[in-house]
């Protein structure tokens, strides 16, 4: 049985943990700036870089939950730009 992707697989794909608690303190406690793109964090090893752009570019089913990531990883960079 093939799961659909959901943010919680999409941290155990990247290898983390992937508990709504464990989702919401990776997300505040690694938020980026404004110009910083997802891929380009600091965070990211080779191969969970690779996934992320690989499923970016393929524009698949993963890719809204990448763009979900992206979103709440820059949650601080758009408060600050709304203030």
């Amino acid at each position: 049985m093939n799961k659909q992707p959901s943010l919680a697989l999409l941290f155990s794909q990247l290898g983390l943990a992937n508990s709504p608690a464990a989702i919401e303190l990776y997300v505040r406690t690694h938020q980026l700036t404004a110009n910083q793109n997802l891929h380009d964090a600091p965070f990211w090893n080779k191969s969970q870089r690779d996934f992320l752009i690989s499923h970016l570019v393929q524009d698949d089913d993963w890719s809204m939950w990448i763009d979900e990531l992206n979103q709440q990883l820059h949650m601080d960079a758009y408060k600050l730009q709304m203030a």
